[in-house]
């Protein structure tokens, strides 16, 4: 199998237009990049490795170099709610997160967005398995957006 690595970068350029426009930022897909970057990490910090890799089975090439670049595997982060979630998120995007999610509804908004853009690669099977390793509190960021 041949990579096409042109084809990646155009694929994940459209993708990051589309996710720019969704998420109200224009064309500022600097940003875009940095938030998606920063939920996808935040998610597999508190989903089990092998939910990770059954996630990133069903994503394009571009959104599995953005979901493991730097993994390192360890255990699970002990998250219990949306506010340790947003936390967690702001701690990947770094000293951008103060102007990347200015406040927890921003922050939340954002999130509720990447799974809704993220719906179109993910089955209905895997979000029901990924809702249901999510504690309590972080079901809704998935469930609430299972039907689209």
């Amino acid at each position: 199998m041949a990579l096409n690595f042109n084809k990646f970068a155009t694929e994940a350029n459209t993708f990051l237009k589309e996710y720019s426009k969704a998420l109200n930022l224009s064309d500022d897909t600097d940003k875009a990049g940095r938030i998606l970057s920063s939920i996808l990490h935040g998610l597999r910090d508190v989903v089990s490795t092998q939910e990770s890799l059954q996630l990133i089975a069903q994503f394009p090439m571009f959104l599995k170099a953005v979901y493991v670049n730097g993994w390192t595997l360890h255990k699970k982060a002990k998250i219990k709610n949306m506010t340790e979630f947003i936390d967690v998120v702001r701690a990947y995007d770094g000293v951008t997160s103060i102007n990347d999610f200015e406040s927890d509804d921003i922050a939340t908004n954002y999130i509720d967005t990447t799974f809704i853009v993220l719906r179109k690669y993910i089955s209905l099977g895997e979000l029901e398995d990924l809702r249901s390793e999510l504690p309590k509190e972080l079901k809704s960021m998935i469930y609430q957006n299972i039907m689209f």
